[in-house]
């Protein structure tokens, strides 16, 4: 037996994006995720429809956002294109029911990693497509042949530390088959894999590393947070999952204070890099995190995960993806005035010059692949299903259809949030259906008022009644203005959902090559940011005006936010970090005022390519 989650997903079946939510679904498609079919090798000559690229990770992870990116959008050439990849991957199953491109021979050397993503991305697929009974026969051959594989070939590398991951695919089917089999290989998994809890119980990793290893490897921790969660669905201890989840907020919080970042998340360039605002943080580590706190949310169904997802999802994310999502960083900085090639040796820990550089796949592929997972599963996280009725979950623009007791059930929210602070649910239930609606508050604002009654931050309002026809639910949200203390004496605006930075003009360089038989050719080429306006500013005033505007047709442009907020700020002398003229210095040389206080604009995080966002404050 396992034991239930809190929440269960729908699946793009049921949901649909709408709103700015759509736009921006929309732009992924027709910028680099939807097009690496077409033009990188790795993903277009993979071995896993039988080429000769690579045949381990990348095509999952690709996989992994592409395809709910084609069924939200209903988009039949997307979804004709994801089913090639299917079809292919079940077609080069071995009749053992090995599932990954690689002769026999090759398997005890195999890094199994790949394999749990694959087998998870093939429920994705069936709860995607439909497909469900055939996509069951598949994985039930390849987790069986895992399980005989294993007792002979324990897991090693990537496939160790990311053991957990496996346990989605497993339970995935157990829910449909009841076989025991599948508790006794996530039982093996989890003895096999890396024991965070020891890790994390006598953590000794305070300080940055500048070795690379798999214990304090970002995207590593970024998974692992939902490790013990998962694995307590197994355990026969009544209060497994409660101890789990008591781990994952206490491993947080190790994170946080040594390796915390303004935007709610932890440092990672390649490793554990501390709290400066000029180290990086890995992409993939923010899409992971974001699909880490998702899942610990269904299964606990804690409100505060959301609010850590969404605090990722409409700030980091798009903050380290252009605008037009063609490219991408792998590594993002707090403090990032300009994206330039170090000269010499790069400020990141284990990662290159060009590690920040907007491109195809800058540092390493890995993200190039992986970062598209982000944006569809935040949307198929808008509404959940609960024993009681649906969760209005994470707050974004879409439509739910489903069904009650055989009725159907149809609820839409309408909403600009992150942007704006209003949202409206309509409920319609033709036959009429008797269930709850459960409305989730954000953890960021101050209160909401839902109807007429005011609901606290962070709760979950519930309304239980025999829904009949059409009925409208009216929500705001008061989100409140505040100066965030970091370290060194530094501050970053929040309001809301958002973080705030200071806008910086830019220009951009393309760059067009061929490195290792990979082509970087307009829109996919590589970029350097410089800037083309003042960045060494600190705050000096406490007044702070909203200014709000239209959601265009990049809902996080740079060029066009949504909102903004201005202010008084002060010319510094700021001035680079020792060794470099492309870098700002972590804290200011200097923080006597240069001239009088001026207006300055600034924008939420995520529509920023160069952005200064931890200030220091001075008084004039």
């Amino acid at each position: 037996m396992i034991k239930n989650t809190a929440y269960t997903p729908f699946t793009a079946r049921d949901i649909k994006p709408a709103g700015w939510l759509y736009k921006q679904l929309k732009i992924q498609a027709e910028g680099l995720s939807g097009n690496l079919d077409k033009i990188w090798p790795d993903i277009r000559d993979s071995r896993w429809i039988g080429k000769d690229r690579d045949g381990w990770e990348r095509v999952p992870y690709w996989l992994d956002g592409f395809v709910p990116l084609a069924y939200l959008l209903e988009d039949e050439n997307l979804i004709s294109r994801a089913k090639k990849y299917i079809d292919a991957i079940i077609a080069g199953q071995k009749s053992d029911g090995w599932i990954c491109p690689c002769e026999d021979s090759e398997r005890g050397r195999y890094d199994l990693w790949a394999y749990f993503l694959i087998c998870k991305v093939l429920c994705l697929y069936a709860d995607c497509s439909g497909e469900e009974e055939r996509i069951e026969k598949v994985l039930t051959r390849a987790l069986k042949r895992l399980m005989f594989h294993i007792r002979g070939n324990t897991l090693f590398n990537w496939a160790s530390a990311r053991y957990f991951e496996c346990f989605i695919p497993i339970f995935w089917l157990y829910e449909r088959t009841k076989e025991e089999w599948l508790i006794y290989l996530a039982h093996m998994l989890k003895v096999q894999g890396a024991n965070y809890r020891a890790l994390f119980e006598d953590w000794r990793d305070q300080t940055p590393h500048t070795d690379w290893n798999f214990q304090t490897h970002v995207v590593n921790l970024a998974m692992a947070i939902k490790a013990e969660v998962l694995g307590a669905r197994i355990s026969s201890k009544e209060d497994a999952i409660e101890n789990a989840e008591n781990f994952a907020k206490s491993m947080l919080q190790k994170l946080f204070k040594y390796h915390g970042t303004v935007y709610g998340h932890f440092t990672g360039d390649e490793n554990l890099s501390g709290d400066s605002p000029i180290q990086g943080s890995e992409l993939c580590s923010i899409v992971e995190a974001m699909y880490s706190y998702e899942q610990i949310f269904a299964v606990t169904g804690n409100s505060v995960w959301l609010d850590r997802a969404e605090m990722l999802g409409y700030n980091a994310l798009p903050a380290t993806i252009s605008p037009d999502m063609w490219t991408h960083q792998y590594d993002q900085m707090v403090n990032q005035m300009a994206c330039v090639r170090f000269m010499g040796r790069p400020i990141f820990g284990t990662n290159s010059q060009e590690a920040h550089l907007f491109g195809l796949e800058p540092n390493f592929g890995c993200c190039t692949a992986n970062f598209n997972q982000g944006w569809p599963k935040l949307a198929l996280s808008t509404f959940m299903r609960s024993d009681s009725g649906i969760l209005s979950a994470v707050i974004a623009p879409s439509r739910l259809s489903t069904s009650i007791d055989n009725k159907a059930v149809y609820v839409r929210l309408d909403t600009e949030y992150p942007f704006k602070n209003t949202a409206t649910y309509t409920i319609n239930c033709p036959e009429g259906a008797e269930f709850e609606l459960a409305i989730r508050i954000p953890g960021c604002v101050k209160y909401a008022t839902v109807g007429e009654r005011k609901v606290g931050s962070g709760e979950i309002y519930r309304i239980k009644k025999n829904w009949k026809g059409e009925e409208i639910i009216a929500v705001s949200y008061e989100f409140e203005i505040e100066l965030i203390k970091r370290p060194r004496d530094m501050w970053a605006l929040r309001r809301g959902p958002f973080i705030y930075s200071l806008s910086i003009e830019e220009e951009w360089v393309k760059h067009e090559y061929i490195r290792d038989g990979v082509e970087r050719k307009y829109p996919y080429c590589d970029y350097e940011i410089y800037p083309r306006s003042k960045w060494n500013y600190a705050f000096c005033s406490d007044n702070f005006e909203v200014c709000e505007h239209e959601i265009g047709d990049i809902p996080f442009s740079s060029s066009n936010p949504p909102v903004t907020i201005e202010t008084q700020g002060v010319e510094i002398d700021w001035g680079y970090e020792e060794g470099y003229n492309d870098l700002a210095s972590k804290v200011p040389h200097s923080t006597e005022p240069l001239g009088p206080c001026h207006k300055i604009t600034l924008k939420p995080y995520g529509c920023t390519n160069l952005r200064m966002t931890e200030l220091p404050k001075v008084k004039i």
